[in-house]
């Protein structure tokens, strides 16, 4: 697709993207035919489909102005992630292609399906990868549709399901993700850092190899970046496709949480899961050098915002929010504060002679610092239903996979429909979030 100038509208199906490299948008079953890997058939479980909201109309064009940089922003959160799946199904289903794709845990494996694919096969691809991994990894799965069925009934019904997936998680692991490590770990008994753990996320490596292609993820066709944190520095490090080539090693290290699943190596050093320092990365898209004008997706699994708990159970769960939740508020107004300094800079700059600019130290210095790019935040953020308890991470059962995911679409299409919501920010700060859960900011 040809690059369009500054101000040109972008319309839904023909394929939005804006971004640090042009964007490659699938427009057809031909397009979707020339994926290099996993161009098999969607998988033969139980097919994911949304229950509440409705698709935008292909007769009323999505638009908004151009981005330098479209990012999809995807945080932690285990088996809430199919809610991120549920966002992507509703972006493309808009024809937004993100430039740019940054995730952490759960959205870094996320971020391997959706940037592993061409675009016209990223959503199959990703029903694949949640209809494989919410199977127990032994035992055989119970009947779909008699599953569903109970799972529709009560709340009471749904807490029993989620605490079977959860029982079963911990018990025997997921199809394609982690089973548990035997024999288990000896807590006195020092042994190799790569099975220091209560599992073994070996299924997991060939599941992304499966249905990852990494000569795609490193083509640059999509920026790509996972946050994982060093064991031995405990510094918090980005593995980026602009600077390295990614493997499936360096996804599953962003997402290796202790002492559930083991560090792994990487030329040498470990990594643990980058939820223990941050579990968002906006941080990193928003701060990025050269700025650009960005929107920026931001889809968070757990909510900063919840009721003061009254029992022991509740208070495990909302800790968890808190923790996880990684301060994105703190986040986007201390961006937006710098940005809003940025701008100042830029507006003192040119009441400057051009003569004093070029010579003067400090006005060459606030050049560089200075700024008036724009970005918008949309925030799509999770939240956890009345059955749901603090085990809800790694409750990877079907019924509520499909639960996360139609929240996710249903979130992201109401979203859209918010007149103004993509435009780029007219506002002093040049800098503004959106959130359909809570008022625009």
């Amino acid at each position: 697709m040809a690059a369009r100038k500054p101000g040109v509208a972008a319309t839904t199906k023909a394929g939005i993207a804006a971004s640090t490299k042009p964007a490659v948008v699938a427009t057809s079953k031909s397009d979707a035919a020339t994926t290099r890997k996993s161009e098999t058939a969607a998988s033969s479980k139980p097919d994911v489909r949304p229950r509440t909201g409705a698709a935008l109309e292909t007769d009323s064009p999505l638009q908004f102005p151009h981005y330098e940089t479209v990012a999809l922003v995807l945080q932690g959160g285990g088996a809430l992630g199919s809610y991120q799946a549920g966002v992507y199904e509703g972006l493309d289903e808009a024809g937004v292609v993100p430039g740019w794709i940054a995730g952490i845990s759960i959205g870094a494996l996320n971020t391997a399906i959706i940037a592993g694919n061409a675009p016209g096969r990223r959503v199959a691809a990703l029903k694949e990868f949640w209809n494989t991994i919410c199977q127990p990894a032994s035992s055989p799965p119970i009947w779909p549709f008699f599953e569903q069925t109970l799972f529709n009934t009560t709340d009471e019904v749904r807490k029993m399901f989620a605490r079977w997936s959860a029982t079963s998680a911990l018990l025997e692991g997921q199809k394609g993700f982690f089973v548990p490590r035997f024999p288990p770990p000896i807590s006195s008994v020092p042994t190799d850092p790569r099975k220091v753990s209560y599992y073994d996320t070996t299924p997991l490596k060939a599941t992304l190899e499966r249905l990852c292609d990494f000569d795609r993820i490193n083509s640059g066709e999509t920026r790509v970046s996972v946050g994982a944190v060093n064991v031995g520095t405990g510094n918090f490090v980005y593995f980026d496709n602009t600077k390295m080539t990614l493997r499936a090693e360096h996804f599953m290290a962003s997402g290796a949480l202790p002492p559930g699943f083991a560090a792994v190596e990487i030329d040498g050093e470990y990594y643990w899961d980058g939820g223990l320092v941050s579990n968002t990365p906006l941080s990193e898209v928003l701060q990025t050098t050269p700025r650009r004008d960005t929107l920026a997706f931001q889809v968070d699994l757990w909510s900063a915002v919840g009721d003061v708990p009254t029992t022991m159970g509740a208070i495990n769960e909302r800790a968890k929010d808190i923790q996880y939740s990684s301060r994105t508020r703190m986040v986007t107004d201390v961006l937006s504060r710098s940005q809003l300094f940025r701008k100042a800079m830029r507006e003192v700059l040119e009441k400057v002679p051009e003569d004093v600019r070029k010579t003067d130290r400090w006005c060459v210095l606030a050049e560089e610092l200075a700024c008036s790019k724009r970005y918008n935040v949309v925030h799509l953020i999770y939240h956890d239903k009345e059955y749901e308890t603090d085990f809800r991470d790694f409750q990877f059962g079907t019924p509520t996979m499909l639960e996360h995911w139609n929240s996710g679409l249903d979130d992201i299409r109401h979203t859209l429909k918010q007149p103004g919501w993509l435009d780029l920010p007219d506002n002093g700060t040049g800098f503004v979030t959106h959130d359909i859960h809570r008022r625009s900011e």
